[in-house]
């Protein structure tokens, strides 16, 4: 590992980033200008995917079904907003002061449509989305799960997103050579409100990889009681759903499964679930 890659990792532990991984540009070649980081910072060498994990305690109030906004805060807006952008924010700054420029992305939905005119006539219109989730797993860390959630080898679905774009070299991270998900379909069976569509399986591929993607109607996701909420940044990103059934069922089967590096003592599932039609 060089020097400089070693260096920002051990910087970013630190400061506890809980995933860290590095994407040469080159793994954005398929990525349409629209979405594409060089659309941003055209000299743009390396993305760096920062992840914060949701602690599982998080999900516990959801899970017994007697406490919602303790997820809200510590699993999305205040993980995502504060947290998680203050961890980025740092990992940017001690780029800079290390001379390579650093331009920190929050996570929004590549769904958003532009909301201006383009500045000259190669440009895209702004303002420029680039897919997070995606660009997690160009960066070595993460899949996209039968659920349609971003999976990691060590928290499953409990985690968010931000990335820096640099014109630093960074050493790559490879990517994951073993599937995360192992498509038992728990989470499609879960679903009290009848939101994945039957046969509508999809292949999605993301530098390379192809990965099965449960095709999910997103217009009943929206009517979901069962711990799905609206996207936290417009109406035109998808539910977010990491507190649903669907996805704390995928915890669940992960954590009996033996699959997920963040192991407990005790299982995440002690009782029945609770659902609301």
């Amino acid at each position: 590992m060089d020097d400089l890659t070693r260096e920002f990792l051990d910087f970013a532990r630190e400061k506890r980033a809980d995933l860290v991984g590095f994407a040469p540009i080159e793994r954005f070649d398929d990525v349409p200008v629209e979405h594409h980081p060089r659309s941003i910072f055209p000299e743009c060498r390396t993305v760096i995917a920062i992840g914060k994990r949701i602690t599982r305690g998080t999900l516990r109030g959801i899970e017994e079904g007697t406490q919602f906004d303790l997820y809200g805060q510590y699993g999305l807006s205040w993980l995502a907003d504060r947290m998680l952008a203050i961890t980025t924010i740092t990992l940017a700054t001690w780029l800079e002061d290390n001379r390579w420029e650093a331009c920190p992305i929050q996570d929004l939905s590549p769904l958003i449509p532009p909301s201006g005119i383009p500045v000259r006539r190669d440009l895209p219109p702004p303002n420029v989305m680039i897919d997070v989730r995606a660009a997690a797993g160009r960066a070595g860390l993460a899949e996209i799960g039968y659920c349609g959630e971003v999976l990691t080898p060590q928290y499953g679905p409990r985690q968010r997103f931000q990335l820096i774009l640099t014109d630093a070299p960074f050493e790559p991270t490879p990517l994951l050579s073993e599937s995360v998900c192992d498509l038992c379909r728990e989470c499609m069976r879960s679903c009290p409100l009848g939101a994945w569509v039957e046969a509508g399986d999809r292949t999605v591929t993301i530098a390379g990889k192809d990965m099965t993607v449960a095709a999910i109607d997103f217009a009943k996701c929206r009517q979901c009681r069962n711990g799905a909420g609206p996207n936290p940044h417009h109406p035109a990103g998808t539910p977010d759903r990491l507190g649903a059934l669907c996805v704390r069922t995928c915890v669940a089967q992960l954590d009996e499964a033996g699959r997920l590096q963040n192991a407990f003592a005790n299982p995440f599932r002690k009782r029945p679930v609770w659902t609301r039609g």
